[in-house]
C-alpha cells in the first residue's frame, strides 16, 4: 500500500487534552514510521510502567441490543435464583404494575407482560403509579412503588405489595399498606439493600422546610413496610447540575456494592434532557446512617450524550450479566431532546441496559448512554492485559486505565465491505470506525468510498495466540491483521509468536 493509495485527510480538532505520555511509532521496516529517540522511549517506557494497573472487574462483554423495551421508564430488573430476570417498569399510563421474565436479558425485550396490579378507582393508590421496584425477601416477593390519590394525584406515598409463590407473574399479591416516614409529604423511589447483614430503605421524600422537591434519605427496616429507627438525609440536590429545568431534585436512589464500598445512583433535575444520574460513595464497613459517610461526587456520572443521540438517561437500577460476571446498567432515556410540553405526558422512556466498567481505583465507570443498536465492547490486549485499544486524536492505539470509557469501546456492525466481515465503529463517535491507512489504525469518518469500506472491514478470526480472544485480519489485504506494537496500533503481517499475541484481543 502506499502512501499515495490513502491521503491523510483532515480531521476536526479531538476534544481531549494533550496525551499524558509521548507517543511511539513502529520502527521503520515494512511499515514506514518515524523513528523516535532513545530518550524519549525509555521516558514512554517509565510512564507507561508508572500508569499500568491490573485490569479492573475484568469481564467478558455483554452483547445486548438496545432499546431494551420500548415506553416503559424507571425500568428495575432483578435476576433471581431460578435463572430468571424479572422486570417491571412505569407504564405510560401510570395505572398499573406490570412483571415480565426471561432467562435472558435480550429475551426481555420480547417476553409476554403481566400485569400484577391495578390502582385503585378511588383514594390512596388511585393515580401516578410510579417507579415499582421488585425485591426477593426472606422467601417473598416485594414490589415497592409510588402512587397518588384520586383526589389529589400529586400526594405521592410509597406503597408495598407482598407476593406469595415462587414465580412473581403468577403469585398472589396483597397490599402491605404506606411505608409510613416521619413527614406525610410527597415521597417515592423506595429500594432496599442489604449489606453487614442489615437490610436498609433508601428513598426520595420532600422534607418539611427544606426547599427542595426532593432529598435522600436512607433507615434500617423492622420488616419489608416498615421503618426501623430515624431516618437519616443523605443528600440534598445543591449542585448546578441537580437543579436544572426549574426543579431542584435528587429522587431514584439504588445501589451496587463493590470493592468494599456502596455505590449509591441516583437521578437529578428535570425529567427531560437534563435528567441525569449523580453518586454518593460510602465505605461499606462505616456507618450508613451518618451522612458524613456518603461523599458526593462533584460532577453527574451519567448524562446525555447528542453524539450517540441518547437524551435524559435516569433512574437506573443494577443486575447482572447471564455469566454472572458482569454488571449491567438499567435505565431509561428518550432518542430525542425537545419534548412537545409536559415531559411525564411523553411516553417515550425506553428501557435501556448497557455494561458498567470498573476504573483501577475500584470506582465503577458507566461512560456515556451508547448508540441505539447492539452494546458496544472494549478490546483488551491479550499479552498486555491491563490495557485496551482506544483512540486518541483519530490514533489507534493502547493504554491502561482509559477513564474517558468511550474512546475505548466499539461497536461490532455488520462490516462495511459487505460479506463475512466486521465493522469496528466507535461509540462516541457514531459513523467513525477503526480503519488502517498508511499501514497506520485510525478512527476515520465513513465517507462512503469503496476504499474506506474495504479499510474499515475486517474478517474476525480466532486469536491468533489464544482461541477465546479475537484477531481482526484486514479483507482488503489478507494475512495482515491488526497488531500493536510500541503502544500503537497497525496492519502487519504477524509471522511468529510475538506478532501473533500483539494482533490477539479479548473482547469485554
Amino acid at each position: 500500500m502506499s502512501a499515495s493509495h490513502h491521503p491523510r485527510s483532515a480531521v476536526p480538532p479531538y476534544p481531549h487534552p494533550p496525551a499524558t505520555a509521548p507517543r511511539t511509532d513502529l520502527p521503520p521496516a515494512r511499515h514506514p514510521g518515524r523513528a523516535r529517540a532513545a530518550a524519549l522511549i525509555v521516558l514512554t517506557l517509565l510512564a507507561t510502567l508508572l500508569t499500568a494497573a491490573a485490569p479492573a472487574g475484568a469481564a467478558p462483554a455483554v452483547r445486548v441490543t438496545n432499546p431494551l423495551v420500548a415506553q416503559r421508564a424507571d425500568p428495575h430488573i432483578v435476576r433471581h435464583t431460578d435463572g430468571y430476570y424479572y422486570m417491571t417498569a412505569t407504564a405510560p399510563e401510570y395505572d398499573r404494575i406490570v412483571l415480565r421474565r426471561a432467562t435472558t436479558l435480550q429475551g426481555l425485550s420480547t417476553a409476554p407482560e403481566t400485569v400484577i396490579w391495578r390502582r385503585h378507582t378511588s383514594g390512596i393508590m388511585g393515580a401516578h403509579i410510579w417507579a415499582p421496584e421488585i425485591h426477593f425477601i426472606d422467601g417473598r416477593w416485594y414490589v415497592y412503588f409510588a402512587a397518588g390519590a384520586t383526589d389529589n394525584v400529586w400526594a405521592i406515598r410509597m406503597y408495598v405489595l407482598e407476593g406469595t409463590g415462587a414465580n412473581p407473574l403468577t403469585a398472589s399479591w396483597a397490599e402491605k399498606g404506606q411505608i409510613r416516614t416521619p413527614w406525610e409529604t410527597f415521597a417515592l423511589d423506595a429500594s432496599t439493600f442489604v449489606t453487614n447483614g442489615v437490610r436498609y430503605l433508601i428513598w426520595a421524600q420532600a422534607e418539611p422546610g427544606i426547599a427542595t422537591n426532593s432529598n435522600l434519605y436512607i433507615a434500617r427496616m423492622a420488616n419489608p413496610w416498615t421503618l426501623s429507627g430515624t431516618p437519616t438525609r443523605i443528600a440534598v440536590p445543591t449542585l448546578e447540575w441537580e437543579m436544572r429545568g426549574g426543579v431542584k431534585v435528587n429522587e431514584g436512589p439504588t445501589v451496587l456494592q463493590r470493592n468494599g464500598r456502596i455505590f449509591l445512583t441516583y437521578s437529578a433535575s428535570a425529567t427531560d434532557a437534563n435528567y441525569c444520574l449523580g453518586l454518593l460513595t460510602a465505605s461499606a464497613g462505616s456507618d450508613l446512617l451518618r451522612a458524613s459517610s456518603w461523599v458526593k461526587s462533584p460532577q453527574p456520572v451519567f448524562t446525555s450524550n447528542a453524539a450517540t443521540g441518547q437524551w435524559g438517561p435516569g433512574h437506573n437500577s443494577f443486575t447482572v450479566s447471564e455469566d454472572g460476571q458482569s454488571d449491567i446498567l438499567v435505565y431509561h432515556d428518550r432518542n430525542y431532546r425537545d419534548i412537545s410540553g409536559d415531559p411525564l405526558r411523553d411516553p417515550n422512556r425506553r428501557t435501556r441496559v448497557q455494561k458498567v466498567y470498573w476504573n483501577a481505583d475500584g470506582t465503577p465507570n458507566f461512560g456515556i448512554p451508547v448508540p441505539d443498536g447492539v452494546t458496544p465492547v472494549r478490546l483488551r490486549s491479550d499479552n498486555q492485559p491491563d490495557r485496551f485499544v482506544r483512540h486518541w486524536e483519530y490514533r489507534a492505539r493502547l493504554e491502561a486505565n482509559v477513564t474517558n470509557l468511550a474512546d475505548s469501546q466499539f461497536r461490532l456492525v455488520p462490516g462495511l465491505a459487505g460479506g463475512n466481515t466486521v465493522s469496528l465503529e466507535s461509540t462516541n463517535f457514531p459513523g467513525y470506525h477503526l480503519r488502517h491507512r498508511n499501514w497506520e489504525v485510525w478512527v476515520e469518518r465513513d465517507d462512503a468510498s469503496s476504499t474506506y469500506r474495504a479499510d474499515a472491514s475486517f474478517v474476525q478470526r480466532p486469536g491468533l495466540s489464544n482461541a477465546a480472544g479475537v484477531s481482526f485480519e484486514a479483507v482488503n489485504y489478507p494475512g495482515q491483521y491488526l497488531r500493536h506494537s510500541n503502544g500503537l496500533l497497525y496492519l502487519r503481517t504477524v509471522t511468529d509468536a510475538t506478532g501473533n499475541a500483539d494482533a490477539t484481543f479479548v473482547l469485554e
